[in-house]
């Protein structure tokens, strides 16, 4: 079924719509191994898998560690010609046997479902999140949506067991549409939940840029029509295929500014590493601007020059920490300079999500808190605003901090301590910047790895799974 069935839009959205042109793209998409193993893949690719590597995937075919059958493998001309030249850009794309060695995660990571009022739609803070496209240009292993790209069956909370499914543009409108009708008549609060209205939306899934321009085109004024103030489009295309954004994309965006000037737009990337949009010499390194800062890709330059100039568009990048990809203080300093310097803010870096597989891609928390303290030394103020997060249960939580000596008098603190401070709370937010305090493990990649060492619990991290600060249970 289309996204845009079952929905009529007004007269100013279809004037809108009418001015609206679909670009032509080729992507030159190489999607699935066999391809690599057959070698129907352009001369210079050829060697992008070694033989031994192309042996070891088509080895698990067809089993319980099927790579495919994980994540599927996809990968752009523009990122092969990138990512050749770069050991950390192969590793985010090029699929591996080691991320099935060990198959623990979470089928629904973060319990999205439980916040999903219609198909496609997760209200679970203050904003909603919509699946509005379930592929991308190209597929990052580490992929926090692995459940949707492959198009896996979850739990949902009727307890019927299928496929996440795409957002319908009538019903989210709807949905939108009698929530704020019950926030206003309920003095600002919704009377059941608590929630204020909803006033931004994050275009998600996938990645909402392989659609067409008519398709973008439609949720943006059906969103404005619904009376969202602020949306959001998150994509990993100034990666994959900055070449989207034309000349026929930006008159779409002018178009819908023209029509519904109070609407703000932002643009959510998703940069990685340096070498995804950086040039670099024969020698490995970056090239210096003569005018202050370092050469760009000129493709991903032109597409931010053009976002940054319209100023009711503002762009910001967010980031996992990931083994073997940037896990690296001098990448992720380098990357921070050079975003904020084009307009770009510098947003979240998260650790790891405990998606199925996440122990071949997680790094220790600790650690992603040490890299990313470091590679801000250095940095001015402003430029070190990204946060370290991990998205837990109850909401985005921040690695707050993490001491280096002991913490005398508080029992588990012997070692130190991880203070964990929840950034974004669920529903109303009643628990937003409550603390947790956990004694350190240098070794655990997720929260389950401090089960045994839990100090302090006011933001209900453990508790909501019956664990006991340590003294409690030390006391009993």
């Amino acid at each position: 079924m289309s996204t845009l069935e079952k929905y009529l839009p007004s007269h100013r959205e279809q004037a809108f719509l009418d001015k609206v042109v679909n670009g032509k793209y080729d992507r030159q998409i190489i999607a699935g191994i066999a391809k690599f193993a057959r070698e129907d893949v352009p001369q210079d690719m050829r060697g992008f898998y070694s033989r031994e590597e192309l042996d070891q995937i088509l080895e698990l075919k067809s089993t319980l560690r099927d790579l495919e059958a994980r994540m599927p493998i996809k990968i752009t001309r523009h990122y092969y010609e990138q990512a050749q030249y770069s050991r950390p850009m192969q590793t985010l794309v090029k699929a591996s046997p080691k991320e099935t060695y060990d198959l623990d995660g979470a089928a629904d990571p973060g319990k999205q479902m439980t916040y999903s009022p219609c198909e496609g739609l997760i209200h679970k803070y203050e904003l909603g999140l919509l699946y509005v496209a379930s592929t991308c240009s190209a597929h990052c292993r580490f992929c926090y949506r692995e459940e949707l790209i492959g198009r896996k069956p979850i739990t949902r909370e009727d307890g019927a067991v299928t496929p996440k499914g795409l957002a319908q543009l009538g019903e989210v409108v709807e949905y939108i549409r009698e929530h704020n009708r019950l926030v206003a008549a309920n003095g600002g609060r919704h009377p059941e939940t608590g929630r204020e209205k909803l006033r931004e939306i994050l275009m998600s899934g996938g990645d909402p840029m392989v659609l067409g321009n008519k398709n973008i085109a439609a949720w943006l004024a059906g969103l404005a029509e619904a009376g969202i103030e602020n949306v959001r489009i998150g994509t990993k295309e100034l990666a994959f295929y900055p070449q989207r954004f034309d000349k026929a994309f930006f008159a779409m965006l002018d178009a819908f500014h023209q029509a519904y000037p109070a609407i703000s737009l932002r643009m959510i990337v998703h940069l990685n590493h340096p070498d995804e949009f950086l040039r670099k010499a024969r020698d490995g390194g970056y090239i210096d601007n003569p005018g202050g800062g370092l050469e760009w890709i000129a493709d991903t330059r032109a597409a931010v020059n053009e976002l940054a100039r319209r100023e009711w568009i503002t762009m910001h990048n967010q980031s996992p920490i990931i083994r073997d990809i940037n896990d690296n203080a001098d990448s992720l300093r380098i990357m921070q300079r050079e975003l904020l310097r084009n307009g770009i803010e510098n947003h979240y870096f998260f650790c790891g999500r405990d998606i199925i597989g996440h122990k071949a891609f997680n790094i220790p928390i600790e650690r992603a808190w040490q890299i990313l303290n470091e590679s801000q030394k250095g940095l001015s103020g402003i430029e070190t605003h990204a946060r370290l997060s991990i998205t837990h249960y109850k909401g985005k939580t921040e690695v707050a901090a993490v001491t280096n000596e002991s913490v005398p008098g508080i029992p588990g603190g012997e070692k130190g301590v991880v203070i964990f401070k929840l950034l974004r709370s669920a529903a109303d937010a009643h628990d937003r910047c409550k603390v947790t305090i956990v004694g350190r493990n240098p070794n655990a990649i997720w929260f389950s790895g401090y089960n045994d060492r839990v100090i302090f619990d006011e933001a209900g991290l453990y508790s909501m799974y019956g664990i006991k600060p340590a003294f409690f249970q030390a006391a009993e």
